[in-house]
């Protein structure tokens, strides 16, 4: 009986990871109908580039972007263990929520509304993402959930601050310049990321 017992908890345990894996699947499968490449049409595959006005960004595996990410993972987590902590049953279905909510953002971000609207902002000349930078997106988003829930909210401000302040330097953007320049781009901090 107790290994019967034992048996289903473990097919319950694996729903979650199953319902994320889907998720995630659909993303690459509505990006694909889109229209999105799948890697960079420099046909020059990398893991990580690190000029963000170049046309490689967003078209490898990982570029600066990629943290911010990260960040949508650790804050996905904080509200999510919030939320479970008053509806119990949220709690198994914490991943594979956060990874809905970054594919559904994912195929927002690379639909032709929000690429005109980043390209009233800095990325003049962005094109979005290949298919395989919004999987690598979405892997961010996973690692930044999986970091936060190990090392607490504290260490997960920290870390957000610490990351925002270094995207900040090496490229003069990061999530929360991202989120204000797409809500209502300011003129005077589109010159300075431009360098101007």
């Amino acid at each position: 009986m107790s290994g019967e017992t034992g048996r289903s908890n473990a097919a319950r345990g694996v729903w979650p990871y199953a319902a994320a894996a889907v998720f995630a699947g659909s993303g690459v499968l509505a990006l694909w109908a889109m229209g999105r490449v799948w890697w960079c049409g420099q046909r020059d595959p990398r893991f990580f580039v690190a000029q963000v006005d170049s046309a490689c960004n967003s078209q490898h595996v990982f570029d600066w972007y990629s943290f911010s990410h990260l960040l949508h993972g650790v804050i996905f987590f904080w509200v999510l263990w919030w939320l479970g902590k008053r509806w119990a049953t949220l709690k198994p279905w914490a991943l594979p929520v956060a990874v809905l909510v970054e594919t559904a953002w994912e195929v927002l971000e690379n639909s032709p509304m929000v690429i005109d609207r980043y390209r009233q902002t800095m990325a003049t000349g962005y094109e979005g993402d290949s298919i395989v930078n919004a999987v690598g997106d979405i892997a961010f988003c996973v690692a930044g959930f999986y970091v936060a829930q190990r090392i607490g909210f504290k260490a997960s401000v920290a870390l957000f601050v610490v990351l925002e302040l270094v995207m900040l330097w090496f490229i003069r953007d990061n999530l929360t310049l991202n989120v204000v320049m797409l809500l209502y781009p300011f003129d005077f901090i589109r010159q300075w990321q431009m360098g101007g």
